[in-house]
């Protein structure tokens, strides 16, 4: 199983086409996107490229591939324009091996406030546009960064699961972080 996880896109056109590029690119089965798909939000400048629609309708294109939850920027009215859900708060994957994948923004679930996990269960989250992988306890925490506006003096990044493996990388295919299961 393949995963190819992203967060915070904010609306950015050239951002989301080198994402979908890396998607291609890793022959990954699902795109898991962590929120604020289409809105760059108050705090936030505008981003470079900032197409909402056009993004949304880059992102239509997989969308029988795209599990979405909400992110704090994320609106009602932005579900008008994509073709897959992404209103929920949260949502469940369940890896082959039975370990489970709690996705969230991050705004109200996050590495200090998770919910409920089981023992080697992993919260996936963005928000903080800062890159994770780490193993705290008997859990792990994993956040792949931001595509358009990455912080700490990170570089624009995304995430990718395989062979037991969360990885974030940079678009130079750069491993920025790494944790095993």
């Amino acid at each position: 199983m393949k995963l190819f996880f992203v967060s915070d896109l904010h609306g950015s056109l050239p951002a989301t086409k080198r994402m979908l590029e890396k998607y291609e690119q890793s022959d990954a089965k699902q795109l898991l996107i962590l929120g604020d798909i289409l809105n760059h939000g108050p705090r936030n400048p505008v981003p470079e490229g900032y197409q909402p629609a056009l993004v949304a309708e880059l992102l239509n294109q997989y969308s029988d591939e795209i599990v979405a939850v909400r992110g704090n920027c994320d609106s009602e009215v932005d579900q008008m324009l994509l073709e897959f859900p992404m209103l929920e708060s949260n949502a469940w994957v369940l890896l082959e091996n039975g370990i489970r994948i709690f996705l969230t923004h991050g705004h109200t679930y996050n590495s200090d406030n998770r919910p409920k996990l089981k023992t080697g269960d992993v919260i996936a989250h963005g928000h903080t546009h800062l890159p994770v992988a780490e193993r705290i306890g008997d859990q792990f925490i994993y956040n792949p960064g931001s595509i358009t506006f990455p912080k700490g003096g990170n570089v624009e990044s995304y995430g990718l699961y395989e062979n037991n493996t969360f990885k974030v990388l940079s678009f130079t295919d750069e491993v920025i972080r790494q944790v095993s299961l």
